[in-house]
């Protein structure tokens, strides 16, 4: 197939949801990764076509939703610097930290600006040679080279007040965390596509053999992910625990060897906690010492609040995949795009900002 409608097309879904039916012999649940599958299964009914005998539970896969309450507290205290310009993507302002946003500190007259990506942080600290510019980097690896070129161009450049506040993370540790978590229902698991046409899919080797799940490798529009749900159920019910790369026309076994050794060179692999998940081995990515001098958190210093305990917001266990939005006393109510208490409701990517915009008729909600 050459064209995006064909992956969206209603009587190809509806083909493989038959033969998911005629499959399955017995009850599975299965975990998609990434937020942007979430979307996808909310906002096209992917889990309503499925036997009711097969669950489909949303991971910790929004990268803004599992930043750190304490890097958004660090991203607030630079921002509110007169000499500070900090950039970061659109999501991020809204997320928020211990007492704000970044998006409030920005009303009140911080210097923040939105960016498309890492380079375009490094054009704005070629143009404000006079002002402190950070790069607020988060994400998981598919944004991590970017910012690693980044941090690169920077140093070429020679631009000595440029400076990069790293909150990237890693999904094989998070995964690993799930897996070994004494409430996990996780049977299958259906990879993020973008993660691994930057990582390709030997880490998850390793997963498999260690925890006996199937994982397949799925894209984000319809028909890939159905496709993915049917080549892991179909592991499980003859015993059978692979990798399976069901998004073959982007990802490749070894990834992108390019962008990797981009990553390699400017980060090295740390503990770090993930919104949600609290701290891992492995968890995220740090500069590595040659590149140390582009580290916000060693070029400057402040006091942050300490973070917050948890309210009625549940997102913690959204993310972890122990509830479904709705099952959150929060949500809908108190929790609303608008008004977000947790992160996952504040990227589109989110998956309460997902049941929210999609399931509001069906869950009584009154939004359009």
């Amino acid at each position: 197939m050459k064209y995006l409608d064909e992956y969206r097309a209603g009587d190809r879904i509806r083909r493989v949801a038959r033969e998911i039916e005629a499959l399955v012999t017995r009850p599975w649940t299965l975990m998609e990764v990434c937020g942007g599958q979430t979307q996808s299964i909310v906002r096209y009914g992917i889990d309503l076509l499925l036997p009711e005998c097969v669950t489909l539970i949303h991971g910790p896969g929004c990268p803004v939703c599992v930043t750190p309450a304490e890097d958004i507290d660090a991203a607030l205290a630079l921002a509110r610097r007169p000499s500070v310009i900090l950039c970061s993507f659109g999501d991020m302002l809204r997320v928020p930290g211990s007492e704000t946003d970044l998006l409030s500190v920005k009303a009140e007259g911080g210097d923040v600006r939105v960016v498309y990506s890492p380079l375009d942080a490094v054009v704005i600290a070629e143009q404000n040679p006079d002002r402190d510019v950070v790069f607020f980097a988060v994400g998981f690896e598919t944004t991590a080279p970017a910012s690693a070129a980044a941090i690169e161009r920077a140093e070429r450049l020679g631009l000595e007040r440029f400076s990069a506040l790293v909150s990237h993370v890693r999904v094989p540790p998070a995964l690993t965390s799930i897996l070994e978590a004494p409430d996990n229902r996780v049977q299958g698991i259906l990879a993020a596509g973008h993660v691994c046409t930057i990582m390709g899919t030997e880490e998850y080797e390793r997963l498999v053999e260690r925890h006996r799940v199937p994982i397949v490798v799925t894209g984000f529009e319809p028909l890939d992910l159905m496709w993915g749900i049917r080549s892991c159920l179909s592991q499980l019910e003859v015993g059978r625990a692979e990798v399976e790369n069901r998004y073959a026309r982007t990802v490749r076994s070894s990834g992108n060897p390019a962008a990797r050794a981009c990553m390699e060179r400017v980060f090295e692999i740390v503990a770090w906690p993930w919104r949600g998940l609290g701290r891992m081995p492995a968890g995220g990515l740090a500069l590595r010492p040659a590149y140390h001098r582009f580290d916000a958190r060693r070029r400057f210093e402040w006091v942050t609040p300490r973070p917050r305990p948890a309210t009625e917001c549940r997102s913690g266990e959204v993310l972890r995949g122990v509830l479904k939005p709705p099952d959150c006393p929060a949500f809908g109510e108190a929790c609303t795009p608008d008004h977000p208490l947790g992160a996952p409701m504040v990227s589109s990517e989110g998956a309460c900002a997902a049941y929210f915009r999609y399931r509001g008729a069906e869950l009584g909600d009154v939004h359009e």
